[in-house]
This record gives C-alpha cells, sequence and structure tokens, in this order.
C-alpha cells in the first residue's frame, strides 16, 4: 500500500478517534498515538494502536505523523513546543496535519520542517463524525505531487473523495472557504425558517420543498432538516466555538487577499451572539434559533 512503516498519531477526539481506527484496521502498519485524554487509547487497543507516553515517543519510530488537533494554534504548540514534532522530529519524516489551520501558520510551519528535510502536507478533512466512522470523509490536501502520492493510499483508508488542491497551505484555503460557505448556507436557511414561520407556511413542508428545487443543498438535508427544523442542537458535535475559529481563518484570509466578506462577518456576529448567550458549547446550528427570536431592525428596512 505505501512506502511507510510505521505510523504516528497524535489527537483523538471526535474526529482522531475514529481517524486513527480506520488507519489502523485498514493500513497493514503499526499505529502508536498519543492524546491527553486516556480513554480513546484505552477503546483504541482493541484495533492494536499502541499508546505513546508522549508527542515526541509517537514520533519517535514513525515515517508518518498524522495530526488531528482542534486549532491551528494548537497544532503550533505541537509542533514548537518544548519535546514538540520540531525537536523530535527527524530526516524523511512525513507529517500529514486533518486539523483545520491558518493558512499562513500551515505555510510558516511547512517551511521549518522542510529546513530539516521534513515535509508537512497540510489535508484537512471536511464532512461529518459518522462520515469519519464510516471512512467517507473528504480530505483536501496541499502538498508537492510526490509528497502527495505518497500519503494518499493512507488518507484513503478514512476517506473516499481525496483532493490535491496544490501546494502546501492550499487543502486549508479550500477547507477553510467550504466551511465560510456552510456557515453562510446555515444563516440562510434559518432566516427562511423564521420568514416562512411567521408567513404561516409550515417550515418542515418549506424544507422539503426547498429540497426539491435550486435550493437544494447538503446544507440543507442535513444541518437544516436534521438540526434547524427539530431544534437539536447537540454538544460534543461542531460547536459553534469551533465554526467562530474556522470563520476567522476564512476572514483572515480575506483581508490578506483584499475580499470584502460582508456575509462571513454577518455570520460572524450570529456566533458572537450564541456565544455570549452561553451557547458557545453547542452544535452550530444553534445561531438559528437567535435568528428566529430576532426582531427587524426599522433602520434597515426598504
Amino acid at each position: 500500500m505505501t512506502s511507510f512503516q510505521r505510523i504516528g498519531f497524535v489527537g483523538l477526539g471526535v474526529m482522531g478517534e475514529p481517524i486513527c481506527r480506520n488507519l489502523a484496521r485498514k493500513s497493514g502498519l503499526p499505529v502508536t498515538a498519543f492524546d491527553l485524554d486516556p480513554h480513546p487509547l484505552e477503546r483504541l487497543g482493541q484495533y492494536g494502536v499502541q499508546s505513546a507516553a508522549d508527542i515526541a515517543a509517537a514520533a519517535t519510530d514513525a515515517d508518518v505523523v498524522f495530526l488531528s488537533l482542534p486549532s491551528g494554534a494548537v497544532v503550533e504548540q505541537i509542533c514548537r513546543g518544548p519535546g514538540g514534532l520540531l525537536a523530535a522530529g527527524r530526516q524523511g519524516l512525513v507529517i500529514v496535519d486533518l486539523s483545520t489551520s491558518s493558512v499562513d501558520v500551515t505555510r510558516a510551519l511547512a517551511a521549518d520542517f522542510a529546513r530539516q528535510s521534513i515535509a508537512f502536507v497540510d489535508a484537512p478533512v471536511a464532512r461529518t463524525r459518522a462520515a469519519a466512522e464510516a471512512g467517507t470523509l473528504s480530505v483536501m490536501v496541499g502538498a508537492d505531487a510526490s509528497d502527495f502520492e505518497r500519503v494518499r493510499p493512507l488518507i484513503a483508508t478514512f476517506a473516499n473523495e481525496i483532493t490535491l488542491c496544490g501546494p502546501v497551505g492550499c487543502g486549508q484555503v479550500v477547507k477553510i472557504l467550504n466551511n465560510m460557505i456552510l456557515f453562510e448556507t446555515v444563516v440562510a436557511i434559518a432566516e427562511a425558517k423564521a420568514i416562512a414561520e411567521r408567513a404561516g407556511v409550515d417550515p418542515a413542508l418549506l424544507f422539503d420543498t426547498l429540497a426539491k428545487g435550486s435550493a437544494d443543498s447538503f446544507a440543507l438535508r442535513n444541518h437544516g432538516m436534521k438540526a434547524v427544523l427539530p431544534g437539536v442542537f447537540p454538544e460534543r458535535a461542531f460547536s459553534v466555538e469551533y465554526a467562530r475559529k474556522d470563520l476567522g481563518y476564512a476572514l483572515r484570509l480575506a483581508g490578506e487577499t483584499g475580499v470584502d466578506a460582508r456575509g462571513a462577518r454577518t455570520v460572524d456576529g450570529w456566533f458572537e451572539e450564541a456565544i455570549k448567550a452561553g451557547d458557545g458549547a453547542k452544535y452550530h446550528p444553534v445561531i438559528s434559533a437567535r435568528i428566529g427570536a430576532s426582531k427587524p431592525d426599522p433602520d434597515r428596512q426598504s
């Protein structure tokens, strides 16, 4: 399957644990993993995953190390901190970052690793935990072509859509914009629901009808029908706080490229309100409840 002999894995959260499980089950290679929480390590033990005492131990004998972490700031800490991957890595190592991180941090880390003859690949994942469990994630990769071909068979153990988006950092660009579009679409769905209810149309009928026409989308069928419509916004899903972090990367990129992303700024305002109201840990479509309860601004009426 691959020229690699051993896999290291750091970060066994909501997405990392099922991704690591699929790597262990399908790659045929030994996997050593690290996480601050011992429970996922205990669960993964039945699939042959070995527990590492720290980050350096996860990377010591590995040819490739996967990272699945909550933010670019944590990725940077894991790489640059004492006992981190820049200190522990060796020539020829390949690091694959599955996290969603800012483009500038990703490219800066890649340059630092390159000086040590270590390849850094950004490969942020899209879709849900259920897709991670099933091995049907979509992965957007930033890498040179040769590094991409080396890691592609391993990524295929947990993804059925793998796209080379360009050089290092381009995977993050595409993932960040994917999430920006999703968040803006969820706001549009929530606004449509609120308007329909106040105008006397059943929201369930609205969503079902929209799904038959040009307004159909993944967001409508998943976030709209499964969360916004029933009002189900669990914790330990893709929270408002995590969503706002990703949207912040998009807004930073918009500023760097000189684009007036006012739609994204509107979403950020709703995220900020939800966090202030104590909903930051809930599934991000929870902003629909605030949109539904909002009153029109008379100064903006036409």
